[in-house]
């Protein structure tokens, strides 16, 4: 096994991986592309689709020189992207007024507050410019809590302004706060029953819910009110899992949405399923000291319809995109194995939710194979300290992105890697430390601020202390 992974380090060296950027939209999404230009107004990025692009006004900064794994889309990546919002005519006055010195200037809003509180049109509108623009402020920063409070306060004076319903409900989304979203998105469609940017936005809620058939019904009329090359991509794929699985059979536990092929799954595998799914999902509840606010879907396939569906590489055992899919044919009952691919799949569930969907994949991959119950052992860390003595371990921010498009070797070394680089957190920090990192993760503008402000080290200090940490433990 040492040496496969020694020649895994080798390949992943020689492998031409192409060294990209990161766009980060004002709306918090972040796409990894190639070939990034500024171009007037635009900013345009190669994709596997084509030349794509995006208004200027919709880019918060570009993170220059990160990892592209052969053009595959994040896991975690929304299926639409949010809309840019027009907060009104005479916003750029309100903004300046607001952020005053780098921070919000809450006199200004009390005041203009009073003034909305007479009731005239523009009083109000302005208010809710003012609001906006607090909560802007506070997003860039990473502070989304706050922000939906800035959000709700411009509602109070402003009820009616589909703005602000739109871009609160925005940030729950974002949070993977699916059901939270509806409501705001219901209202702003009584406002404009017709608004695309609506409905598509209510699709992403319904998808986030597992409710595939209603996202498809939402992004359908988004797509007819206007044509748009995201919402198709989205509707393509919503349309794709509603085909496979309109004659699944359905079961549900109180966390758990499932749906099975029952060439694949009998009942009786399906309930066991989902009582072993209760039991993972009390315990990690317990571990990662929090409860996931929105139910999660699971898939059961054949192995064919798996590969078919997910696309995935021959050596996954299953995929969570949001979802849980496993392929189980031949399964009578749930074995070992299957208890703990469930369990680590499950892992990227309480991960995605509580990160909001801002973990890295070196997190994500360790942590979900430390709480299945993989450890590390001499080998493994013999092979890591003789690749940082030669060619150098494998580093973190290479392995923040997607891993599904690696060549099975890299994925291995990657695997390998983060499950030790986790172990040694545990080990030395404890899983309170790991729990305070991954809250610091939905706030921190990277990752690796977020390990700065919990452990107080980078990346590079992590992986030596890493090593250090595996030198000592097995390799006396």
């Amino acid at each position: 096994m040492r040496r496969a992974l020694q020649f895994a380090l080798v390949l992943l060296l020689a492998v031409p991986l192409a060294w990209a950027d990161t766009i980060v939209l004002k709306s918090g999404r972040r796409i990894t592309a190639t070939n990034v230009e500024e171009e007037g107004d635009r900013v345009y990025y190669e994709t596997s689709a084509g030349r794509l692009s995006f208004p200027k006004s919709q880019v918060d900064r570009i993170e220059r020189g990160g990892y592209s794994d052969f053009g595959a889309a994040r896991s975690t990546e929304p299926p639409v992207e949010a809309p840019r919002i027009d907060p009104g005519e005479g916003f750029d006055e309100i903004l300046q007024a607001t952020l005053n010195g780098g921070s919000i200037n809450r006199g200004y809003l009390a005041r203009l507050e009073e003034e909305a509180r007479g009731g005239q049109s523009k009083a109000v509108q302005r208010v809710a410019m003012g609001y906006h623009a607090a909560a802007q402020f506070l997003l860039r920063r990473g502070d989304s809590g706050r922000a939906l409070e800035d959000y709700r306060r411009g509602l109070i004076f402003a009820p009616e302004h589909l703005g602000l319903l739109v871009s609160i409900a925005q940030v729950h989304l974002t949070r993977t706060e699916y059901s939270e979203a509806l409501p705001y998105l219901e209202r702003a469609g009584r406002l404009e029953p017709d608004n695309a940017d609506v409905a598509k936005l209510i699709g992403w809620a319904y998808y986030g819910q597992n409710k595939i058939e209603l996202a498809v019904k939402e992004w359908k009329r988004a797509y007819q009110l206007r044509a748009d090359y995201d919402v198709a991509l989205a509707l393509e794929k919503a349309q794709r899992d509603a085909e496979e699985e309109s004659a699944y059979k359905e079961g549900e536990s109180r966390h758990f949405v499932l749906r099975y092929n029952g060439q694949a799954a009998a009942p009786d595998l399906a309930r066991d399923l989902l009582r072993t799914l209760e039991g993972h999902f009390s315990d990690l509840e317990s571990e990662l000291r929090f409860t996931p606010p929105e139910s999660i879907g699971v898939v059961l396939y054949t192995d064919q319809a798996y590969f078919d569906i997910t696309t995935a590489p021959a050596w996954t055992g299953a995929v969570n995109d949001g979802r849980i899919r496993v392929p189980v044919q031949g399964l009578s009952s749930v074995t070992p194995q299957l208890s703990r691919t469930l369990r680590h799949e499950l892992t990227h569930s309480f991960l995605r939710q509580k990160t909001h969907e801002r973990c890295p994949t070196w997190l994500h991959e360790g942590l979900a194979q430390w709480m299945e119950g993989k450890r590390g052992d001499p080998e493994l860390a013999a092979w890591l300290v003789s690749s940082a003595a030669n060619q150098g371990m494998p580093s973190l921010s290479l392995m923040e992105g997607s891993w599904l498009n690696l060549p099975g070797p890299v994925a291995r070394a990657f695997y390998s890697s983060s499950l030790l680089v986790v172990e040694y957190l545990v080990q030395r920090h404890g899983m309170g430390d790991i729990e305070r990192l991954l809250n610091r993760m939905a706030t921190e503008p990277s990752a690796e601020a977020a390990l700065q402000g919990v452990f107080r080290m980078d990346y590079e200090e992590l992986e030596a202390g890493t090593v250090e940490y595996l030198r000592r433990t097995y390799l006396r």
